[in-house]
């Protein structure tokens, strides 16, 4: 069976080395160039969309931000999943908001922002402080805002009012303000849905960010209340959108009390642990989901943690001694994702101390959140 990709970035790579022992042939359309380009190699395969399309048997996404023209002709395809509706509401956080409304679950109040009467009127109906977000292409921290008690409200609109004039999505661009949630830890949680409904979820983990971007993401174990909440909303998002694939949800844990911080449609980083910890890994569950191939078990089969490596040339080869290290192929610049390490363990305790022995070589002003993740497990 082939499958096209769309996106040639690190998750297409990971899908197609998952992929291979299953027989199934990846291709990546590469968005920028036009290119059909093997994921793993990079070597040109062909060129154009329609060519990919005509060769595939199935169709799927590595990303989000997709030119909706780009999205029409797969979905005209009948082979897209989890197709157009899924993909563009993980991008646009208009669209992403109605939906966690319509399923019903749990998130942050927040309101629409175009105008400076849409921002005043956020501000008196949700008070301070708030976090603005833009509702197309942020990610990792960009494109969003904070608004506190005490920050200047006139310069804050002067950004945003500025962001918004020459933002190259022009018109289709805006900003999302929501409500400050105090929150005690953000957790993700990843499933996958087939054709029929069936489900796969994996273990909640819990990430540590740093400026924005993941830094470490830990699988061990969960208070099963917890998990049991961020399940049966992960059900009703999945089905509302009659979801085929694997979905990421990221919540804000508020003493036991989840809200939905953000979806992704696709395979996420914070999945990255069950290549090494889980039954079958989140990149061949979307495969098996989207080719419509029985789903894999998503049990956890040990305390497993996930380091991202951002903008690092390499890492010390002790690390190898003690873990799992995935590289992407990628150039390294600062804020870039090159690759991540998998570290497992026995138990909680003794993964804790796994994560204390490879901090030891690592710079800790090029990996701070080894130590937080490590207390997490004490």
């Amino acid at each position: 069976m082939n499958v096209l990709v769309l996106g040639a970035g690190q998750l297409a790579r990971m899908m197609a080395l998952a992929g291979a022992p299953l027989n199934l042939k990846i291709s990546a359309y590469d968005v920028r160039s036009g290119n059909l380009v093997h994921p793993v190699t990079l070597e040109v395969l062909g060129q154009g969309l329609e060519n990919g399309i005509a060769d595939a048997d199935v169709i799927t996404a590595e990303f989000e931000h997709i030119a909706p023209d780009v999205l029409e002709v797969c979905q005209a395809s009948g082979k897209f999943y989890p197709g157009e509706t899924a993909i563009l509401t993980g991008g646009d956080r208009r669209l992403e908001k109605a939906l966690l409304d319509k399923a019903g679950v749990a998130n942050a109040r927040y309101q629409v922002i175009e105008s400076r009467a849409d921002y005043d009127k956020a501000i008196a109906n949700i008070g301070l402080p708030l976090i603005l977000k833009s509702a197309l292409d942020g990610y990792d921290g960009k494109g969003q805002w904070r608004l506190k008690p005490d920050s200047d409200i006139e310069s804050v609109w002067q950004d945003i009012d500025q962001f918004l004039k020459t933002s190259p999505q022009g018109a289709r661009q805006c900003v999302i303000a929501e409500e400050f949630v105090p929150f005690d830890r953000e957790v993700s949680l990843i499933g996958a849905r087939n054709a029929k409904g069936d489900l796969e979820i994996y273990p909640l983990t819990e990430n540590i960010h740093t400026n924005g971007i993941l830094s470490v993401s830990v699988a061990a174990g969960d208070n099963d209340a917890v998990q049991a909440q961020a399940e049966a909303m992960f059900k009703a998002v999945a089905d509302t959108l009659d979801y085929v694939g694997v979905l990421a949800i990221e919540f804000f844990d508020v003493g036991g009390n989840l809200k939905v911080n953000e979806i992704a449609p696709r395979v996420h980083n914070s999945g990255h642990w069950t290549q090494q910890g889980a039954e079958v890994c989140q990149f061949e569950n979307h495969l098996r989901a989207v080719c419509g191939l029985p789903l894999g078990s998503a049990k956890r089969i040990r305390p497993t943690a996930m380091i991202n490596i951002v903008g690092e040339v390499t890492v010390p080869t002790g690390v190898m001694g003690l873990a799992h290290v995935h590289w992407y192929d990628k150039a390294p610049r600062p804020g870039r994702k090159i690759g991540h390490i998998n570290l497992c363990a026995d138990n909680a305790k003794a993964l804790g101390e796994a994560l204390q022995k490879v901090a030891k070589h690592l710079d800790d002003a090029e990996f701070p959140a080894l130590q937080s993740a490590a207390e997490t497990l004490s």
